[in-house]
């Protein structure tokens, strides 16, 4: 189980310098109004969709597949809407991380609270299961404003955006445990814990098993 991380000093080394900028570059974007956030994460996509060809290409043949009774004009207009929301992801991710409790709570709101309570009012864990939606920083800050939880996740291979990450996902929330260790997640139901944890990651045929997604 990983608790609030300490800072070293050794994430201050020269080759972390460029990550530092763009850390805080993120942090002087996100203290702007939210409706300007918005416009400059909705431009942010469209830019990214101009640039990152191949995975508007992806994405264009996934909608394809699975919209085939769209027209390609249909098609192309989901493609546009869902590079926006990944730039705006960007966005809601440094929103999630620097905001003040305050801020999130005046622009988000959680509905359906009382279902975790009064599964927790019998003295029972509770496994959250989600999914990797662009939303997920926001998601959690939100959540545990409410109801501080534990988070299943992947260590980042940057050891100063792991410490970032964990940080900032541990503002309103109690601890963060690796996607690896299952004894942990099944201690801390046990203690009647909510514990969020999302199963949709391609981890290969021997870890992971395969359904039909739009009855493909």
């Amino acid at each position: 189980m990983t608790n609030l991380p300490k800072f070293s000093a050794a994430l201050l080394h020269p080759r972390y310098w460029l990550t530092w900028l763009g850390i805080g570059i993120l942090w002087l974007i996100v203290q702007l109004p939210y409706p300007i956030l918005f416009k400059l994460g909705c431009a942010l996509g469209r830019l990214a969709l101009r640039l990152m060809k191949r995975r508007a290409k992806i994405v264009s043949r996934n909608l394809e597949l699975c919209f085939p009774q769209m027209s390609e004009q249909e098609r192309q207009q989901m493609v546009v809407k869902n590079f926006e929301s990944v730039g705006m992801g960007v966005m809601e991710t440094g929103m999630a991380w620097f905001w003040s409790d305050k801020r999130i709570s005046r622009w988000t709101e959680v509905i359906g609270m009382e279902h975790i309570r009064d599964v927790q009012a019998q003295k029972r864990g509770i496994l959250l299961v989600g999914l990797h939606f662009l939303t997920l920083e926001l998601g959690a800050r939100q959540f545990g404003l409410q109801e501080p939880g534990i988070g299943v996740y992947r260590p980042n291979d940057n050891p100063l955006l792991d410490w970032l990450q964990t940080w900032g996902r541990m503002r309103s929330n109690k601890s963060m445990l690796d996607r690896k260790d299952l004894k942990g997640m099944i201690k801390a139901l046990k203690k009647g814990e909510v514990v969020w944890y999302a199963p949709d990651h391609d981890y290969g045929p021997r870890a992971s098993v395969f359904v039909p997604l739009f009855c493909r």
